[in-house]
C-alpha cells in the first residue's frame, strides 16, 4: 500500500507544479489508446483542435513530444509509453478517492429519508425494507410525505431521495427511472358501471386528490389545460382517503392502476375514456450524493425492487 501512495503524492506534486489537470491527462491517455487524435476526440466528445491544443500544452509542460508522425498516423514516444500506465494508475486512484471508502451494508448504521406519497410509499418501500432487513439491518428508513415535491427538499437536506413522476429541470438534481404505470378509473361495481365516454366521465361524481400543499394531480391539471371540468364531489389530501369514499357509493376515482394491488384492492377498474400519458415514477437525488457509496447502494436496491415489480 505504501508505494502507490508515495507515487500518487509525488505525481500530484508535479501536477500541481506544472498546473496540469486530470482532463488533460485523460486526453493524453485517450490519444495513447486510440493512437489517433481524431479517434480520441470522438471518444472524448471534444473537437480535434481542442485535443491537439491540449497535447501541445502537455508537450511544453512535460518536455517531450509525446506523439510523433508515423506514416499517415502517429506513434507514441518512449516517454509516452512509459508514462501512460503510471498516469492511468493515478487517475484510477483519484476516482476511487472520490467514491469514498467501500460500503459495507451489513455493518452500516444510519437513517435514510425518502419523500414519497402514500401510493409510491406502499408500492415500493415495504419490499425495500424487507431487503434492508436481510442485507443491512442497521439502515433505518424514514418516509416523509411529498405531495408534488420540489428540488429544495433535496437542496436543503430535508430528505436523501424523492420518489416522484415530476423531474425538476435543474442541473444539480439527478434522476433515474423506476417503473411505469397507467391512470385508470376505480369504482364499486356493486353500485354502478364505469363511465364509457368522455362525457359520462366528466358528468360522473369524482373523489379526487388535492395534496395537503394545495397541488392538484397531473391528470386534473391536464384536463383543465384542455378546458375540461370534472364533477368533483369530494377532495382528499392523499390516496389513502379514496377507498372509503368509493365503497358502496356511485363515486369514481382516477388513480394509478397498480393501486388495485394495495390501497384500492377489491374495486373494479376501467380505462380512461381519453388519451392520457403513462405515469413514470422516478427517483431523484442531489448531485452531492451521486458518488456516495451508501446512497448509491440504496438507490440500486430501490431500482431492483422496481424491476421485480415489472415495467
Amino acid at each position: 500500500m505504501g508505494r502507490p501512495i508515495a507515487c500518487y503524492t509525488a505525481f500530484m506534486k508535479s501536477v500541481d507544479q506544472f498546473h496540469l489537470d486530470t482532463r488533460s491527462l485523460e486526453v493524453f491517455l485517450a490519444v495513447l489508446r486510440a493512437n489517433s487524435v481524431s479517434r480520441a476526440a470522438v471518444s472524448l466528445g471534444m473537437s480535434q483542435s481542442a485535443v491537439s491544443h491540449t497535447l501541445e500544452r502537455l508537450r511544453q509542460t512535460l518536455g517531450d513530444p509525446l506523439f510523433v508522425k508515423s506514416g499517415r498516423g502517429i506513434a507514441p514516444t518512449r516517454y509516452a509509453l512509459k508514462t501512460g500506465p503510471h498516469i492511468q494508475q493515478i487517475l484510477d486512484e483519484l476516482r476511487a478517492l472520490s467514491a469514498g471508502p467501500p460500503f459495507e451494508p451489513a455493518s452500516a448504521e444510519f437513517t435514510f429519508t425518502i419523500a414519497a406519497n402514500d401510493y409510491q410509499r406502499d408500492l415500493l418501500l415495504p419490499p425495500l425494507m424487507k431487503q434492508l432487513a436481510l442485507e443491512a439491518p442497521g439502515i433505518r428508513l424514514q418516509v416523509v410525505p411529498s405531495g408534488i415535491p420540489g428540488p429544495e427538499l433535496l437542496r436543503e437536506d430535508v430528505c436523501d431521495l424523492i420518489i416522484t413522476p415530476h423531474a425538476p429541470d435543474t442541473g444539480d438534481i439527478i434522476q433515474k427511472g423506476l417503473l411505469r404505470d397507467q391512470m385508470v378509473i376505480f369504482y364499486d361495481p356493486s353500485v354502478q358501471s364505469a363511465p364509457a365516454t368522455l362525457a359520462e366521465y366528466l358528468r360522473a361524481r369524482h373523489v379526487d386528490v388535492l395534496f395537503g400543499t394545495g397541488e392538484r394531480t397531473g391528470l386534473e391539471n391536464a384536463l383543465r389545460a384542455r378546458g375540461l371540468s370534472r364533477n368533483i364531489a369530494v377532495t382528499v389530501s392523499n390516496f389513502s382517503g379514496l377507498p372509503e369514499f368509493l365503497r358502496g357509493t356511485d363515486l369514481v376515482a382516477s388513480a394509478p392502476s397498480r393501486m388495485q394491488h394495495q390501497l384500492l384492492r377489491g374495486f373494479a377498474t376501467a380505462p380512461l375514456p381519453f388519451d392520457y400519458r403513462d405515469v413514470h415514477l422516478l427517483m431523484i437525488w442531489h448531485q452531492r450524493y451521486q458518488t456516495d457509496s451508501g446512497h448509491r447502494w440504496l438507490r440500486n436496491r430501490l431500482a431492483a425492487v422496481a424491476r421485480d415489480l415489472g415495467h
